[in-house]
């Protein structure tokens, strides 16, 4: 796993195109070291374009890693990324997909919808990785997979969901909710990845990071 590659990625320039505070803490867990550099690129995919909602969050996350590689790659920036990192968090509930609410009253019908239901958290990753290549310059390596953990949330009453959202939790994060703060009290259980709710799939990333710096091709 990741573990025996810490050492060599620590020389290199590795950076997160996130602000979530999230995703940085999880990767710090691990003792990566990176820079923040957060994307501009603008999220206005349609979900209803794709195929299936992982699709949706892969091209999102894709988008936002390709907006920083590109950007950072210009003789003028002082950064010369060897590693990019994007990633895109939603939820999935019978079809539908939520993102951040747009304002209170979204996190209200939002969380409503999820009370007494399971649904889908699924987060896209997108993993650029420079590979030079002598007097050719180099390209970059793309390596996007998806991760899906499933939420079951308890009954909420209306007085719940209220005062969840006057706490002002709920409006910076996917589906209307953090697992990691006051929203873990309206999760009865998960099945998956803890910490792909949080908003990054910490294993699968090091697993795929971890082949790629060996030189192997990624599992699905």
């Amino acid at each position: 796993m990741i573990l025996q590659h810490l050492n060599s990625l620590s020389t290199k320039h590795i950076i997160l195109a996130s602000s979530s505070p999230r995703r940085k803490e999880i990767l710090q867990k691990i003792g990566l070291k990176f820079t923040v550099v957060p994307s501009d690129f603008e999220e206005t995919l349609d979900p209803k374009t794709y195929s299936s909602p992982d699709q949706f969050v892969i091209a999102t996350a894709k988008g936002k890693a390709e907006e920083v590689a590109k950007r950072l790659s210009q003789p003028e920036s002082s950064i010369h990324p060897d590693l990019v990192i994007g990633a895109d968090t939603c939820i999935s509930l019978e079809g539908q997909v939520f993102g951040k609410p747009k304002n209170v009253d979204d996190a209200v019908s939002m969380l409503s919808r999820f009370s007494s239901n399971s649904h889908e958290v699924l987060t896209g990753v997108c993993i650029l990785m420079w590979r030079s290549a002598g007097d050719d310059g180099g390209r970059w390596q793309e390596i996007c997979f998806s991760e899906t953990t499933e939420v079951q949330f308890a009954k909420l009453t209306q007085d719940v969901i209220k005062a969840y959202v006057d706490s002002g939790e709920p409006l910076d994060k996917a589906g209307g909710y953090g697992i990691q703060g006051l929203g873990g009290t309206l999760v009865e259980g998960i099945r998956g990845d803890y910490y792909n709710v949080m908003g990054f799939p910490l294993h699968r990333f090091c697993k795929h990071l971890s082949q790629a710096l060996a030189g192997e091709e990624p599992a699905s």
